[in-house]
């Protein structure tokens, strides 16, 4: 298995090479060279398999080889070591929550996997590695975590001010030793063009080795794929129709390429905020990123998703075989607040923002074709977000974990919008 860019301009490279890099030079998104199929006893089998096997089974034709089996194993169960439970919510509709790891959230999945991945490649070499990430809310919190304190890497988070909540910020700012967070004066979007021109500066490439830990490196993208599967393991009936609360698109397009590898999934659903580029592409056919929108649902505020090039590789960019298997929706505001009210009202259960986007561009959707029924994914869990308190006047019992954070002490350096700043800064991490 090898990856080449989605520029089609840059050499293809080795799992482990794409993952050092993080984005390729011509700064396009590394993609597998093939699609692997996984074989029909792997489906047979999968309500009797651990969670760790088929992790290991998912993910092991994209490693090619170059992590061990027995290392990859390992890698995998340390990564997957907490609970992916599918709810039900409703009789045709259920939620698999994702947010059970240490920092409440499924970024945990790819900043675990990719942490692990870097300490084996790097395995003892001198030469310290700069990971930057970009972040508008869990990425930061989740990379911070999964980074913290491993020997020769540095973090670097760049994340916008005033655009996270308290809960995410004190997660990337209080930790410290080798993690470090800019605080920028702009958008989400400011954070990962300014991550991605750094990662493309052949001159600071050359005094410094940086990579991402943004979806855009393959190591952060690809074991997001595998909590899809856990879903159909636990999943009774007809395959179903999965909603996934988008904003740069890395965790649908990972869903899409499981089901590309084989997962049985009847349709997928692009549940997006204001922030609508995705839902106007599927209807007229032209791509036009925007300036982002803030909104309630703000990790989804994502103006230009990095991610959709690879959903359009996964469909070889044919329109008409993408519309067939992907709708996408556009959620405001407003109907996420109602959403929120109506499922705890009437059914008890507590979700967060871009979990209610996913509900409701799930809900709508079974009203249309009511002999389907589906997924919609909490990303995150409810107490990261002051909002959900606001709007339904509780967000359930807070975890120890969080309640740890809330007397830490925030550490950040503030900076503007400027490339030159950010290439200041990192080299002076050498």
């Amino acid at each position: 298995m090898h990856y080449f860019s989605t520029n089609q301009n840059s050499p293809h490279v080795s799992f482990r090479d794409a993952v050092l890099s993080g984005q390729p030079g011509d700064k396009g998104l590394y993609f597998p060279s093939e699609t692997p199929k996984l074989a029909p006893k792997f489906f047979s089998d999968l309500n009797r398999n651990s969670n760790e096997q088929i992790a290991f089974d998912v993910i092991r034709p994209f490693v090619a080889g170059e992590l061990p089996d027995e290392t990859l194993f390992d890698v995998c169960t340390e990564t997957l070591n907490f609970n992916f439970p599918l709810i039900e919510v409703t009789s045709r509709i259920s939620t698999l929550e994702l947010f059970h790891g240490p920092t409440l959230a499924f970024k945990d999945v790819g900043a675990r996997f990719m942490s692990r991945c870097l300490q084996y490649f790097l395995n003892g070499k001198t030469k310290n590695v700069i990971v930057v990430v970009a972040t508008s809310g869990d990425t930061g919190g989740a990379v911070a975590a999964g980074f913290h304190n491993v020997d020769g890497i540095e973090v670097v988070i760049l994340y916008p001010k005033g655009k996270v909540s308290r809960v995410q910020e004190l997660q990337l700012t209080t930790l410290g030793g080798n993690v470090t967070a800019l605080e920028l004066h702009g958008t989400f979007d400011d954070c990962l063009t300014l991550a991605k021109q750094a990662l493309a500066d052949a001159e600071l490439q050359s005094k410094v080795h940086l990579t991402s830990a943004n979806s855009i490196n393959v190591a952060r993208w690809l074991p997001q794929q595998i909590y899809y599967f856990y879903a159909v393991k636990q999943w009774n009936g007809p395959p179903p129709v999965m909603s996934i609360p988008s904003g740069n698109f890395g965790n649908l397009s990972s869903g899409l390429l499981a089901h590309a590898t084989g997962l049985p999934v009847a349709k997928f659903i692009a549940a997006c905020n204001a922030n609508d580029v995705v839902p106007r592409f599927l209807q007229t056919g032209d791509y036009m990123p925007e300036p982002s929108i803030a909104t309630l649902s703000n990790a989804m505020d994502v103006g230009s998703p990095s991610n959709f090039v690879r959903i359009l590789e996964i469909f070889d960019n044919k329109f008409v075989d993408l519309k067939e298997k992907l709708d996408a929706v556009s959620i405001s505001d407003a109907v996420t607040v109602a959403a929120m009210h109506e499922v705890y009202e009437k059914h008890g259960y507590i979700m967060d923002p871009h979990g209610a986007v996913g509900y409701r561009a799930l809900a709508d959707y079974l009203e249309l074709h009511p002999e389907r029924a589906g997924i919609f994914l909490e990303t995150a869990h409810p107490v990261k977000f002051e909002s959900v308190t606001e709007i339904i006047g509780t967000s359930g019992p807070t975890p120890g974990s969080v309640k740890a954070l809330l007397s830490r002490e925030k550490h950040s350096v503030e900076m503007d919008v400027d490339y030159d700043d950010l290439k200041s800064f990192l080299l002076s991490k050498t």
